[in-house]
């Protein structure tokens, strides 16, 4: 059991920061990336300061990263804070996402669901953790399981280590047909977030041609013993709803802390005895899930694929299993939309 201030502080578990590439650079961010590339981050600190000062959106995330880790400066999660707020402000989307963490790690949780929820809706998985949370224990939202169980399959299925035993304890609460109703919904979700994603970060280039950011992989909350949210716009241009008075219910147990974040190399699209897998389709009968398989397993993406068909409740989940990698699974998955053919990355 786990009381409702569980979710009040989001561990600092990254210590990997990777440097995100996107349009030409100004120089100062530009040679800060540099320094930081290489180990240099003092260095690289007095390079983002200046434009940061400026009101350089790139540079302000980055220096929210610097403050937030404690690199080249003092850890100073309010400096961070700050930082990240000024960047939201002139459109930074990760930016956007990291406040709205760090707004929830500080207790203000009411203010960060606004950037949650747009987190959630671009695909972050730290975000769908957290919403999908919120919505099985209807704490800052109202209670929807299917929705719940279909944001956390998500999170799980991006490799988010506390999501699948968050899905193992909401197995023990949410009824068959909820169940059944996220193994849909939680397709259409992972849809309209490439969709929407694509579509704010295309805006965001036009808008502003940045340089690159240093990208933290954010903490991940803990879950809360609490259960509803009301929904709001996130992101920039988020408006803050009022909150909701949760009301206690059964909690999701307690999620294991998350472990440093590590870079995992892109791979070509190896299949084997991996755990990852592409879902393909939940079906009533399930032959049908014979007869979509005849029909996409001599595709060049699922070659030598595993055809794994997998019992939930009333339907059938068909998978394409054995790839070693979560990027080989998500380019094969990538290649079957394009031809028209939905499906989501998963882990077994």
């Amino acid at each position: 059991m786990i009381n409702s201030t569980a979710w009040q502080k989001i561990c600092a578990a990254a210590s990997v920061v990777a440097i995100c590439a996107a349009a030409p650079l100004s120089a100062g961010v530009k040679d800060g990336v540099d320094a930081w590339t290489r180990g240099d981050f003092a260095a690289a600190v007095a390079e983002w300061k200046g434009p940061a000062a400026n009101g350089d959106a790139d540079a302000q995330f980055n220096l929210a990263q610097a403050y937030r880790l404690g690199r080249g400066v003092p850890a100073d999660l309010e400096a961070a804070r700050e930082l990240y707020r000024k960047a939201t402000e002139r459109g930074h989307l990760k930016a956007a996402d990291n406040y709205g963490l760090l707004l929830f790690q500080q207790g203000k949780r009411a203010e960060a669901m606004p950037f949650v929820r747009a987190a959630s809706d671009r695909g972050d998985p730290r975000a769908q953790y957290v919403l999908g949370l919120a919505y099985f224990n209807a704490d800052l939202a109202e209670k929807d399981w299917p929705r719940a169980y279909a944001l956390m399959t998500l999170a799980n299925a991006s490799g988010l280590p506390q999501a699948a035993g968050a899905l193992q304890q909401m197995d023990s609460f949410i009824p068959l047909p909820d169940r059944e109703k996220a193994q849909v919904l939680a397709v259409e979700i992972k849809a309209q977030s490439d969709a929407r994603r694509s579509a704010e970060m295309a805006a965001a280039d036009l808008d502003h041609a940045g340089p690159p950011k240093a990208d933290l992989t954010p903490a991940i909350p803990r879950p809360v013993a609490t259960v509803p949210i009301a929904p709001s716009r996130l992101g920039a241009d988020f408006a803050i709803a009022p909150g909701v008075t949760p009301e206690v219910r059964t909690p999701v147990v307690a999620v294991p802390e998350p472990v440093a974040a590590s870079v995992v190399a892109r791979a070509s699209a190896t299949r084997g005895n991996g755990p990852w897998a592409v879902q393909l389709g939940a079906f009533g009968v399930a032959g049908n899930a014979d007869k979509l398989w005849t029909k996409l397993s001599a595709r060049s993406e699922l070659a030598g694929a595993k055809k794994l068909k997998v019992p939930a409740g009333r339907v059938t989940k068909l998978l394409a299993g054995g790839f070693d990698t979560q990027s080989a699974a998500q380019d094969a998955c990538r290649a079957l939309k394009a031809s028209g053919q939905d499906c989501l990355v998963t882990r077994n």
